[in-house]
């Protein structure tokens, strides 16, 4: 049996703020239970809703020494779905409402994590082969493993891999701070450790000291080696190529179902969806007080609304868009200037237009169960799980080329009656526009291309099952078997 323990800071359903908790919630369980015994540890947060906390057993507790102080750390567990969850406890350090936020504290936090999940291990009577650690918050600890850790038998073995799941989060402050709180030496801030452009940084200390890397699409691995995708480490990952590989995340095709989805007002599937869908869009037009009209062509957006999703691109021809015969849905929350973008739009065009500030897990699933086309037209995007929610629901993604929207999204080809969906390459809102019109022209002009390009996207599997054959080799491959 070989053991993996993920490492991360968030894992559905205990905690979620993005895709990194649904990745870490979904890959365990697909992992092949015969030969891998995986495991998850993340910090106990206050915030966990009290449904979860009060399931978890008390394992063991012991004293830590950490910036000078010796410090609380109780670690409890949790059976779910047939994965042990570990969850590190310090209340001064998890308290709160929300598991990020305060930049500075964060970092401390995260540090403190690192520390504290290594100092447990020995006491939890099982011993991790991987460590397989997620994104800056986890970045510390292959750093640690050939630091402070690296003298004990017990962590001799031990390999890492760390997974970018998105390299615009690094854990940066200055080096003096980021010394602090690491507790490691000067040895280790210079620019070919710990240190980049003057300032000490987690996630580079994870990327050095790793013994591989993966990040979320094969595209998005080979785009962060150059510099306008790179955030600044694009030397380090072409110094790093070798150790580096893109596997796509999946989505959980038991939560994400249209035949069994409970906020369905009409569930369906492959066979039925041109009688049924159209039923789940009726009815959120009513909900939304909009035009109800089932044939008319409803776009859709669930996102988080920053600059990265491309939503300066859809303020510009937003108002083009609005003349043509469609309906647009937005859900979601962000930067005030898109909140307030899409309201203004909702308050002129209330018929076809629908902004939904706020998030929402059952409106979410009723959106994208509804829609014909879905927009996700990012700057970029390491993989992206809302193209492939779309594509399970026969909702036809209208994408730009990058990243792992283009890995997973195939163009349509009216000659060679192929694709699953619509792109563009270039970050230009009258391209994404041009793209727009000719998926409409496809769903009013060519019904029954479009049906069958519905038919393609919800033959797509994005299931786990492709991916976590991949992991399993990586892992295969890191203990040497």
């Amino acid at each position: 049996m070989k053991n993996i323990l993920m490492l991360a800071s968030e894992a559905v359903p205990f905690i979620k703020t993005g895709g990194l908790a649904d990745v870490v919630g979904s890959l365990p369980k697909t992992i092949d239970k015969q030969y891998y015994d995986c495991r998850v540890m993340i910090p106990k947060y206050m915030c966990i809703p009290w449904e979860w906390r009060q399931k978890m057993e008390y394992v063991t507790h012991f004293y830590m020494n950490y910036l000078g102080q010796d410090r609380y750390v109780g670690v409890l567990k949790y059976e779910h779905q047939g994965v042990t969850y570990y969850f590190i406890d310090n209340e001064s350090y998890f308290s709160g409402d929300r598991p990020y936020g305060d930049w500075y504290w964060d970092l401390e936090k995260f540090c403190f994590f690192c520390y504290a999940a290594l100092s447990a291990l020995p006491l939890l009577d099982w011993h991790p082969d991987v460590i397989h650690c997620h994104d800056w918050q986890t970045g510390l600890v292959p750093v640690l493993l050939h630091d402070r850790f690296a003298g004990g038998e017990y962590y001799r073995s031990i390999k890492s891999v760390i997974t970018i799941h998105n390299l615009k989060f690094q854990g940066v402050w200055d080096v003096k701070t980021i010394q602090r709180f690491t507790q490691l030496s000067d040895y280790y801030f210079t620019p070919d450790k710990l240190e980049c452009k003057k300032d000490g940084n987690l996630l580079k200390g994870g990327l050095v000291y790793a013994d591989a890397i993966t990040t979320v699409s094969d595209t998005y691995a080979e785009e962060i080696k150059m510099p306008f995708y790179g955030e600044g480490l694009d030397g380090l990952l072409r110094a790093r190529a070798h150790d580096l590989r893109g596997i796509v995340n999946g989505i959980d095709y038991d939560d994400w179902n249209p035949e069994t989805d409970k906020y369905l007002v009409k569930p369906f599937n492959a066979r039925n969806f041109r009688k049924e869908k159209a039923k789940n869009k009726k009815a959120l037009q009513e909900q939304f007080g909009m035009n109800v009209d089932p044939g008319k062509m409803m776009i859709g957006i669930v996102s988080r609304l920053t600059d990265q999703k491309g939503l300066d691109l859809v303020e510009c021809i937003m108002d083009e868009l609005c003349q043509d015969d469609i309906q647009f849905v937005v859900l979601g929350t962000g930067d005030e200037k898109y909140e307030n973008m899409f309201r203004h739009y909702d308050w002129k065009y209330h018929d076809k237009v629908s902004a939904q500030i706020y998030y929402s897990n059952e409106i979410s699933h009723k959106i994208y169960a509804s829609c014909d086309a879905y927009l996700m037209p990012s700057l970029f995007e390491p993989c992206g799980l809302s193209q492939l929610i779309a594509l399970r629901y026969g909702t036809v993604p209208i994408v730009r080329e990058t990243g792992g929207l283009r890995d997973t999204v195939q163009p349509y080809n009216e000659y060679e009656d192929s694709g699953n969906g619509f792109s563009f390459s270039n970050y230009n809102a009258h391209e994404m526009l041009g793209t727009i019109r000719y998926a409409e022209s496809v769903y009013y002009d060519h019904k029954r291309e479009w049906n069958k390009l519905v038919d393609r996207a919800m033959a797509a599997d994005y299931s786990w099952k492709t991916s976590v054959m991949k992991y399993q080799e990586l892992y295969d491959w890191l203990i040497g078997y």
